[in-house]
């Protein structure tokens, strides 16, 4: 019998089992791009080269708790020049609709200027959708990458319970090469002390 291996899955997981200071940087990475809240969006069909695309649900928990402790570690601390008002307007839009919205961060190139291009805003709010059982929800907002924050983050409704089995983000990413993307996250696996953490 093969005791040790069930001590370790009856243990839990380092995020249910450890402080975030005392995450190692691989368990960081995980969290953030390998985890029940992350994973890394490959492009669909025969892609090619194209890369893939980190996706994280920016409003659980884990992964907050993840991206400050990264930042406390490895962020350099001479903030960029200029105030980062994109970001400030988004932690107080979130501080305002944490209650009724879910945002998915997804990480874009560095130097993206297809958040300029009209048409491409256009086909990222008329096509990213998150699909819960049969029903589908179009974006409530989003807030493009700013200096200091390479992520696109894009609110939906939150419209997902604990006993939904799925859901789905089928997306439109401006910038990066096949922008169609899709994430499917298990509803169980991002279940945290009996709580949906989304």
């Amino acid at each position: 019998m093969k005791v040790l291996p069930i001590l370790l899955l009856l243990a839990g997981q380092f995020w249910e089992t450890k402080a975030p200071a005392d995450w190692s940087e691989a368990e960081l990475n995980q969290l953030l791009t390998d985890s029940p809240w992350a994973q890394m969006m490959p492009a669909p069909g025969p892609g090619g080269d194209a890369p893939p695309v980190q996706v994280m649900v920016a409003t659980a928990a884990p992964i907050e708790k993840a991206q400050a402790e990264w930042d406390r570690r490895f962020t350099k601390k001479k903030p960029a020049p200029g105030p980062n008002l994109m970001k400030e307007e988004y932690l107080t839009w979130l501080e305002d609709n944490r209650a009724t919205q879910i945002v998915l961060a997804i990480a874009t190139p560095n130097k993206n200027n297809a958040f300029g291009d009209d048409r491409e805003m256009r086909s990222m709010q008329d096509e990213s959708v998150m699909i819960v059982g049969r029903k589908k929800y179009k974006i409530t907002g989003y807030f493009p990458p700013a200096p200091g924050d390479p992520y696109l983050r894009l609110a939906f409704p939150r419209e997902v319970r604990a006993t939904d089995k799925k859901v789905t983000f089928d997306l439109y990413v401006p910038g990066v090469a096949i922008p169609y993307r899709s994430a499917e996250f298990s509803v169980k696996d991002m279940m945290l002390d009996g709580k949906l953490e989304m």
